[in-house]
């Protein structure tokens, strides 16, 4: 399992709107991410719109592109498009500016310990 964080950007004046979105995702979003291989998926919101996110996954872009494949995962992503800004016009699960994690503290550990 692969370790995965992004960003992305909130529109300042829609922060509430999208956090209560949030408290609502749909189920059948919830079961489509579960199935097509998003695990330990958390996101992290800022004041001025930064989101933070977290994904555990085999293979990112494998789950990026079986969720695209879903009903459900078009209908979100036209539904979250204008909470976002600087996505050039690419849905948001598109537009994810992946980090470079590094430092993992078991990885560390498991090193010193071999």
């Amino acid at each position: 399992m692969r370790r995965y964080c992004f960003l992305l950007h909130v529109r300042p004046d829609r922060l509430e709107e999208y956090v209560e979105r949030h408290r609502r995702v749909w189920p059948e979003m919830l079961y489509a991410l579960r199935d097509s291989g998003w695990h330990n998926y958390s996101l992290f919101l800022r004041d001025d719109g930064l989101l933070v996110g977290y994904v555990e996954s085999e293979d990112l872009e494998r789950a990026q592109a079986a969720m695209a494949a879903t009903e459900v995962n078009q209908r979100w992503q036209a539904e979250m498009t204008g909470f976002f800004i600087g996505l050039d016009g690419r849905a948001p699960d598109e537009g994810l500016l992946l980090l470079t994690e590094i430092f993992n503290l078991d990885q560390q550990i498991e090193h010193l310990e071999r």
